[in-house]
């Protein structure tokens, strides 16, 4: 999905999140434009990942941590031809697995793990993907990050998955001040407008990815920059 959080970012959340944030009238109508004027350039986006089905979804988000769209598509493009289904998956194994995977990021212990929640879908879900949070969330390799991601695409629940780019448009746009991933999905759950709730993480993802960059952000060609304090603070 993208490249390792900030090290700040990797401090565990309280256990307690605070209350929500009270946006004035001026604020909720700079939100409101936000997401109206994504939502102008592309109305219905979806993540880059390549797949065919919740099994291949979620092998593919899985495979994604600390590693480009574009290395996971390319590993998954051959892999997914020969094992599309937990069954078929099993029956390659880890050491059949690990070639297809080699050029991704931690590929050993991916393997274990895509390996490892083949089985239990296998023994535990008739070789289906359980379509709720606590369920995928307890399979190996599976984080809450890769169970929103998930949820969201297959529009089973609106969740926001925070990458290093949701984090870092977030923090510009003034979106959240959450110095975890936990505290910034808190912060963008309840202040997305819900019209908007289900697409949210494609587009601040995209936007982060492609205009929003880390060290030179495109400000000259992004929708929103009037709209955002951090306009030509990082050129």
């Amino acid at each position: 999905m993208s490249e390792a959080m900030p090290a700040a970012a990797k401090l565990k959340s309280p256990a307690k999140k605070p209350p929500a944030k009270r946006l004035s009238p001026k604020e909720k109508a700079r939100v409101q434009a936000i997401f109206e004027r994504f939502a102008a350039a592309a109305a219905d986006p979806r993540t880059e990942l390549q797949f065919k089905s919740p099994f291949t979804l979620i092998v593919a988000v899985a495979l994604s941590a600390q590693a480009t769209d574009k290395s996971v598509n390319k590993a998954t493009e051959k892999l997914f031809a020969v094992a599309d289904t937990p069954a078929k998956m099993v029956e390659l194994g880890e050491a059949g697995l690990i070639p297809y995977i080699a050029s991704i990021g931690l590929y050993r212990t991916k393997a274990k793990n895509v390996i490892a929640l083949s089985r239990i879908l296998i023994e535990q879900y008739g070789g289906e993907v359980p379509l709720e949070r606590t369920a995928l969330q307890s399979l190996p390799g599976v984080g809450r990050k890769t169970a929103s991601v998930v949820l969201n695409e297959l529009e089973i629940e609106p969740a926001i998955a925070v990458d290093t780019h949701v984090f870092r448009v977030a923090h510009r746009l003034k979106l959240s001040a959450g110095k975890t991933p936990d505290q910034v999905e808190h912060d963008l759950t309840a202040l997305v407008p819900k019209p908007f709730l289900t697409r949210a993480h494609h587009w601040l993802i995209l936007h982060g990815r492609y205009v929003c960059l880390a060290r030179k952000p495109k400000c000259e060609v992004c929708p929103v920059a009037d709209l955002c304090p951090s306009r030509g603070l990082f050129v």
